[in-house]
């Protein structure tokens, strides 16, 4: 079973940035877009950004221009580079496939915006 680890969040004060980073155990991102999501107090989890096969990204409304999704298939990751990180982008972030499976959800990453 494929597993996906989280890691690089933390806190960071507004206007900050952090990169996140989501290794998979296997090839699954070779075979299914991967996509970060994130869930902040009181909300649903909600899909920001997603990168397919052939490097097209897309983003969520809220951060584009601001977040980078990449990838290094050589590696089975997937990053992204947050850039003029705001209080409302608090939240665990999450990396999965897109659409996202149930067997894929790991841990997550807490990213917190503050001064």
């Amino acid at each position: 079973q494929v597993h996906l680890v989280e890691s690089g969040g933390g806190f960071v004060q507004p206007g900050g940035s952090l990169r996140l980073s989501c290794a998979a155990s296997g090839t699954i991102f070779r075979s299914l877009a991967p996509g970060w999501y994130r869930q902040a107090p009181g909300k649903q989890r909600a899909l920001v950004a997603t990168i397919t096969g052939g490097d097209c990204t897309n983003y969520a409304d809220s951060v584009k221009g601001l977040f980078t999704i990449s990838r290094n298939n050589d590696k089975n990751t997937v990053y992204l580079q947050m850039n003029s990180l705001k209080p409302e982008d608090t939240a665990v972030y999450y990396c999965n496939t897109v659409p996202s499976s149930h067997k894929y959800w790991g841990q997550g990453t807490q990213v917190t915006v503050s001064s």
